[in-house]
């Protein structure tokens, strides 16, 4: 290597490690040391270097973080860890109350320290550094499966494409950092403004701007956002130890990771409602939004003493803000018809301010609601934002004079005219026409959302004219689709056709799971799809299902069970699902994989919330120990390991004589 390409590489090499050093000093100490000119001077400097000499080039110099071409679908990310979702406390008697779950679990009397950090309303994000430079950015998704939006993380300029190096030792070899992604109220404000001037409809609120820009299929659009990122929770980390939540934050922060200044250290329960009432009075004033404080357990070495119960950590709580209210009048009444067939009422209310957006609509549940609450059309009512999010009526603050009509249930669908049906003693009502235009839109607009089979570009008003024209009227119809046809439509370029006809197809191919969830089966979300795809394993399998057998799934009672066997033994439903499976590649889950060890051969059941540890572990250690787990409790059960408020299983093992296991018991068995 000549001397000149020599004096070239340390330029380049000096250069980043300037920007790097003055971007961490403004984006995470919020304490530049250089004007905006110096820094574009030294961003220019590094730009010519780098295009006259591409040999210098590097992927995590700062020049490169827009550069990817747009992609046609994001990838699955399978999260090393699960993350996990909180359990929420609503006031201070509850906040009160997690404390001394948390006491007696750990059997400790005294005060328990925690971290209160401020409770981010954004999108929750992933971030994954080897060696020190960042390689993957996902979305939370599920909590075990995301999306892959790394091009589009890279133009997150408060976002490091490589660490700072620790003044001691090595960077980590793996590095996992759960964020979450904002949009600044001040940008979100500019961007809205900028939106209806060009006729564009504006974002309904910041964490909508966050979740659309990170979720660009082109990182020019994402670059284009002024999102911000604060991170404040560990994934998977080697090479490196945090002992505390503390000890983390401040090791990442030196890293060169953001997170917020806010964050405190409360020695106990009194601290941590001292600052959300703090944080409170001045959440207004923040420059991006947040719902609550989350408190977490300070010690890693107590969080882990303490595990998971389902979805949330034992050791964490959200302790959310109080809802937001505003005074409005209701105008009318409409009644919306959803994808089961479901009738609720909606107020149309005269436009109101609300925690920061325009509220017009607010659901009234059901006509069991709306006269417990003696609400009428004309009446002035309180409404109020749950969780900053969903708004409803809470009361009637001032009747309308004269006072209109009691509000009364149509007696035909307002959609489509058939009969209304109404069970004694329940509160719903329901059209009763599965063909109803409403329950089809509806029905595939479910069908081609996120969780389920995830078709981009079937949205909301394409599916309303597909419906109306009648190109849909049933799911298994969406494959049949042409680009002619959809080309046709309003607002529909022959491109445009084109590529949603490609994502048709690409969801072709998909998991038994995202098919159950697809259908819309009554109380049937993801959770319970996927303990039934791991169960039946075909569709077929799960059509044929007794209500027994179903019940014999973790986590679905009677009503679950009674729910889907009656929507497989509607014939016409049958017939669609039959027909949809001909369209599609479903793969069923893995099998679980068994091990070799002195409990081969036995079968275990499963009920109840285990204290130690998830119910996932212990299925982990049955498997590793050469056991195997079932969802059915039978004469041919071995043991069944019954937790806290065991249920109908562990009623069935004493009916049928099997030998149940408390969790101490399990534990000395798995360890012997």
């Amino acid at each position: 290597m000549s001397t000149q390409s020599d004096k070239l590489h340390a330029e380049a090499a000096r250069l980043r490690d300037q920007i790097d050093r003055h971007n961490y000093r403004y984006y995470v100490l919020d304490d530049p040391e250089v004007t905006d000119a110096e820094y574009d001077r030294l961003m220019r400097r590094l730009e010519v270097l780098e295009r006259d000499h591409p040999n210098l080039l590097t992927p995590d110099s700062p020049t490169q973080r827009v550069g990817a071409k747009p992609s046609e679908k994001f990838a699955v990310v399978v999260h090393r860890k699960q993350m996990l979702s909180l359990a929420n406390a609503m006031d201070a008697a509850e906040m009160i109350e997690f404390d001394q779950r948390i006491k007696r679990f750990l059997k400790n009397d005294g005060d328990v320290e925690y971290v209160a950090e401020v409770k981010l309303d954004g999108l929750a994000v992933e971030l994954i550094y080897e060696d020190g430079r960042l390689t993957k950015g996902s979305t939370r998704g599920d909590g075990v499966n995301g999306e892959d939006v790394t091009p589009n993380i890279r133009t997150i300029k408060s976002i490091p494409l490589r660490l700072l190096k620790p003044v001691r030792g090595p960077l980590p070899k793996l590095l996992e950092v759960r964020g979450e992604v904002i949009f600044p109220r001040k940008a979100f404000d500019r961007l809205n403004a900028d939106r209806v001037r060009e006729g564009e409809a504006p974002f309904a609120n910041p964490r909508n701007a966050a979740a659309g820009s990170l979720r660009q299929l082109d990182p020019q659009i994402t670059a284009a956002r002024p999102l911000d990122i604060f991170c404040h929770s560990p994934g998977a980390i080697e090479g490196i130890e945090f002992k505390s939540q503390w000890d983390f934050l401040q090791g990442i922060k030196a890293l060169g990771l953001r997170v917020n200044p806010l964050t405190r250290v409360c020695p106990n329960v009194e601290g941590v409602i001292a600052f959300w009432n703090d944080l409170t009075e001045r959440r207004h004033q923040l420059d991006y939004e947040a719902d609550g404080v989350v408190a977490k357990v300070n010690p890693f070495a107590l969080q882990d003493q303490l595990g998971e119960v389902s979805r949330s950590p034992r050791w964490a709580v959200a302790y959310k803000f109080k809802a937001q209210q505003a005074e409005t009048q209701v105008r009318d009444i409409e009644v919306q018809v959803g994808r089961i067939g479901s009738l609720t009422p909606v107020a149309k209310l005269a436009p109101v301010a609300l925690a920061g957006v325009t509220i017009s609509n607010a659901s009234l549940h059901n006509l069991d609601e709306i006269r417990r609450k003696d609400v009428r059309v004309g009446d002035t009512v309180l409404i109020e934002r749950a969780g900053d999010v969903i708004p409803y009526v809470v009361r009637v603050t001032r009747p309308g004079h004269p006072r209109s009509p009691e509000f009364a249930m149509p007696p035909h669908c307002p959609v489509c005219g058939a009969a209304i049906v109404h069970e004694e003693g329940e509160v719903g009502y329901f059209c009763v026409n599965a063909n109803c235009p409403a329950r089809m839109r509806e029905s595939i607009r479910h069908f081609a959302s996120k969780a389920a089979l995830d078709i981009d570009g079937l949205g909301d008003k394409l599916v309303a004219q597909l419906v109306e024209k009648g190109m849909l009227k049933e799911l298994d119809e969406i494959f049949d689709l042409t680009a002619d046809q959809i080309a046709g439509l309003e607002r529909m370029a022959a491109k445009s056709a084109r590529n949603l006809i490609g994502a048709i197809d690409r969801s072709r191919n998909v998991a038994l799971d995202r098919v159950i969830n697809g259908l819309g089966i009554r109380h049937v979300g993801e959770h319970t799809a996927r303990q039934l795809a791991l169960r039946f394993r075909t569709l077929g399998a799960l059509m044929d299902a007794s209500e027994d057998e179903l019940r014999a799934v973790r986590d679905i009672g009677d009503e679950v069970a009674h729910s889907i066997r009656e929507y497989f033994d509607e014939p016409r439903n049958r017939d669609a699902v039959v027909r949809l499976a001909r369209k599609l590649n479903i793969a069923p889950p893995p099998a679980p994989v068994e091990g070799r060890g002195a409990l081969r051969g036995k079968s275990f059941v499963l009920t109840g919330a285990l204290e130690s540890m998830t119910r996932e572990e212990a299925e982990q250690k049955i498997l590793a120990a050469g056991g195997r787990v079932t969802s059915a409790v039978s004469r041919k059960t071995d043991f069944v390991v019954a937790g806290a408020e065991a249920g109908s299983k562990l009623r069935k093992a004493g009916d049928l004589g099997v030998k149940t296991l408390d969790e101490r018991e399990f534990l000395t068995l798995i360890e012997g």
